[in-house]
């Protein structure tokens, strides 16, 4: 008897702490999301191989759902030293605005080395945006807000300037590969997004990099004190953002080919940051989830595909965005989970 007491205690401990966790909720809607999906859509579920690469909408999803999962994961650091980026998107066009005017000057565009040549120019590119913002905001102390803002705003007429205003459009199979190719059956960017999430989880988590960036985003002052290098570590997660944004650039704009300056990556700053709250990082900085970003990618992509499936406008997605992340943050606030588990306590309480 006692044994079983303790075992359904454990079990008990166990689901508290499951449910209790940044990433409960989130991964709680997803689901619910994809099997109100599965039985709008008969077949949504369904995976199939065809040619030696997978088909399906739920692969469509998942590739979908990298661009935002690129731009969320860099803007995840970002958020965990107490900061924010709002030129993602800008500098998402910079990159594929360089790298297909690179290419489409060469006399060489369906070569692969000038094809590499052109993702490291705009991979450059959008580092050094991305260091911009570094030192904006650890060399000048202009806040975060306001000096990403400069680049949001500036960085987009740079792109414009570069293509002439034009639609900037190119032929080259290897550069479009990189959107749209398979590598062993799974879609390039699947492929993208995975080696990118397991090189920065490694980084961050088994390093002492991760532990600085919470304490940066606690309480910045005494992270200093105990001997972190604050403004380093603030300034590397700048360019780490910038260069993430400039990997999602080309990810998006290389299945089409096309630099649309003036639309590429417009308003994608809003996804990455909805990404992350979604991903259970507290916007007010410290711990963050690499994790549960994968989760608010997947659901920002799962609520895209829905509003189709249902037959809805796609003029109402912002609406619909905006329920699943009033819905899923009310759940999982502190003040819930605390109303919840005083009930429980009054529950258990009453049946002693």
């Amino acid at each position: 008897m006692a044994d079983a007491a303790a075992k359904k205690f454990d079990i008990g401990g166990f689901l508290r702490g499951v449910s209790g966790h940044s990433s409960f909720w989130p991964a709680i809607a997803l689901i619910a999301l994809l099997i109100a999906c599965g039985i709008a859509s008969p077949g949504f579920l369904n995976v199939s191989i065809n040619n030696g690469a997978l088909f399906g909408q739920l692969v469509d999803i998942t590739r979908n759902s990298m661009t935002p999962l690129l731009l969320a994961l860099g803007m995840c650091l970002v958020i965990a030293t107490g900061g924010i980026d709002l030129s993602v998107g800008a500098v998402m066009a910079i990159s594929l605005s360089f790298s297909l005017t690179f290419l489409d000057r060469s006399a060489s565009a369906g070569s692969m080395p000038t094809v590499l040549a052109a993702v490291g120019i705009g991979l450059a590119v959008a580092l050094a945006a991305g260091a911009f913002n570094g030192f904006l905001v650890t060399g000048l102390k202009i806040q975060p807000f306001i000096a990403t803002m400069i680049l949001m705003v500036a960085g987009r007429g740079i792109a414009m300037l570069l293509t002439r205003g034009q639609i900037t459009t190119v032929t080259s199979p290897p550069f479009k590969a990189i959107g749209s190719g398979f590598l062993f059956g799974v879609p390039m960017p699947i492929i993208i997004g995975a080696v990118v999430f397991t090189i920065l989880a490694i980084f961050v988590r088994k390093t002492a990099f991760g532990m600085q960036l919470e304490s940066i985003g606690i309480n910045g002052d005494a992270a200093r004190v105990a001997g972190v290098k604050s403004r380093q570590v603030t300034w590397t997660v700048y360019i780490i953002c910038g260069l993430l944004a400039g990997v999602a650039g080309i990810v998006y704009g290389a299945p089409t080919m096309a630099a649309d300056a003036n639309n590429i990556g417009l308003m994608k700053e809003m996804d990455a940051i909805m990404v992350v709250v979604l991903g259970g990082t507290s916007l007010a900085g410290g711990r963050f989830s690499l994790g549960g970003t994968i989760v608010g990618a997947l659901l920002l992509s799962t609520l895209e595909r829905a509003v189709i499936i249902f037959g809805f406008p796609s003029q109402i997605t912002p609406l619909f965005k905006a329920i699943v992340l009033i819905t899923v943050c009310v759940a999982a606030s502190p003040r819930i989970r605390e109303f919840s588990r005083q009930r429980r306590n009054r529950r258990a309480a009453a049946r002693a």
